[in-house]
């Protein structure tokens, strides 16, 4: 028996046993994170998976079939003008109300058909980090002054982080953009007007589904919220015309899909989760079968999901075990969280960046929980840095990352959001106190 090799399966063994033998089942923390962990799961694939993220999936796998890989190098290429890649990568997010996981799928699409590695990481952070509905909300909520510093904050971190990223990795990124031009241009690309009014009904769907709502019961936010459904709809019916129109979608497998999704939106307007599903079945089927072009579309957003999902939901199952829930506590006391984050020292400016990276923050929940923080004695300085690091990263968003780009550009990427917001946070509390 070779021991140089058994020994390390044996501490394995061993280890595994200890942990077993020494789990503190009974203890109150630790059975209330096993099921803060369980709760946050639950929540997450109820109010994200459906609508956040399936949209996304099939988002990203049209990018991989329906956009020219020409087309993606010309404008967030490696050689493409640097104030058109990272102006159009860095306002990403005022249209894509998107959180940290829902943005990964377009992130890796993009990425993979060409981008080059600092516009996309640009994307990456600025999509969930600068949507518009954030920043009103955040001016709001907690002050015009943070608000604004958020907003300038993200769009300049966005752009900076991205840059820093192309010059750390510059070499790997050269070869890589060498490596895509050798590849030939795919054949039957689609006019670019037809492509825009594909995705834009795509984006809708994305954007109007996940609307979220406004403080107030009056007001265009609040008419939105109000018949968001609606529009919805409207945009998935423009996502069929152009499925029928342009790619050769039977309409009579639109009819199957679209009329127990109406029926069921109209018999069930309280639960739109089951009509929203039952689209996303229809379409899935038919496209599953398809040996066209909507096939291709089916097997890369298939592909997509079969990467991404699994990591997002095991990183959201531990990001619950150790943080817990708002107003809830994992293995790690809320206590402790309080405690370090009074002041605008540096020590509480680190810890709410890095805290905030790793928790799991849904789009505009990181408001009212930064609220209640704020009015524990959480100063302004961490604030900012905690929304400049948290709605862009966490534990979910780093697994996917690394199995999309590598550990080393995962550890590089997190690591700049955490400096650059402890830094921000230090000199926005300098200035506002």
């Amino acid at each position: 028996m070779n021991w140089k090799v058994e020994w390390k399966k044996l501490a394995l063994i061993i280890g595994a046993f200890l942990v077993a033998f020494y789990l503190p089942v009974g203890g109150s923390r630790f059975d209330g994170a096993v099921m803060e962990a369980l709760h946050l799961t639950k929540w997450y694939a109820r109010e994200h998976v459906i609508l956040c993220l399936i949209p996304a999936f099939f988002i990203a796998g049209a990018i991989g079939v329906f956009v020219s890989q020409n087309s993606v190098m010309k404008y967030l290429g490696a050689k493409a003008k640097k104030v058109v890649a990272y102006g159009v990568a860095s306002v990403s997010g005022t249209i894509l109300a998107v959180c940290s996981c829902t943005v990964l799928p377009l992130f890796a699409g993009i990425y993979r058909m060409g981008a080059g590695l600092g516009p996309a990481v640009a994307f990456l952070y600025s999509g969930p980090a600068i949507n518009v509905l954030a920043i009103i909300l955040t001016a709001r909520v907690l002050g015009i002054e943070i608000g604004i510093a958020r907003a300038v904050g993200a769009i300049l971190f966005s752009v900076i982080i991205g840059l820093a990223m192309h010059f750390i990795f510059r070499k790997e990124e050269k070869a890589r953009v060498e490596a895509q031009l050798q590849m030939p241009e795919p054949e039957g690309v689609k006019p670019l007007w037809q492509t825009i009014l594909y995705f834009a009904s795509m984006v809708g769907v994305l954007v109007f589904a996940n609307w979220g709502a406004p403080s107030s019961t009056s007001g265009a936010w609040f008419f939105i919220h109000s018949n968001k459904w609606i529009i919805t709809s409207v945009f998935a019916v423009g996502l069929g015309a152009s499925l029928i129109a342009w790619f050769g979608f039977k309409l009579w497998k639109f009819a199957v899909i679209a009329i127990p999704t109406a029926l069921a939106g109209l018999l069930l307007p309280s639960q739109p989760l089951i009509a929203f599903g039952i689209a996303i079945i229809g379409l899935s089927y038919f496209t599953s079968k398809s040996k066209d072009e909507t096939g291709e579309w089916f097997a890369s957003s298939w592909g997509f999901a079969k990467q991404i999902l699994p990591l997002l939901l095991l990183g959201v199952v531990f990001s619950g075990f150790f943080l817990g829930r708002p107003d809830h506590e994992g293995i790690i006391p809320s206590e402790w969280v309080y405690k370090a984050l009074g002041g605008n020292s540096l020590r509480a400016n680190f810890f709410a960046s890095f805290a905030g990276a790793f928790m799991y923050f849904a789009t505009l929940t990181e408001v009212p929980i930064l609220q209640g923080f704020i009015g524990a004695g959480m100063g302004k300085g961490p604030a900012l840095a905690l929304l400049l690091a948290g709605p862009a990263l966490s534990l979910p968003n780093m697994l996917v990352i690394r199995s999309v780009m590598g550990t080393k550009k995962t550890v590089v990427f997190v690591a700049l959001v955490i400096v650059m917001a402890t830094f921000s946070g230090m000199i926005f509390g300098v200035i506002v106190n």
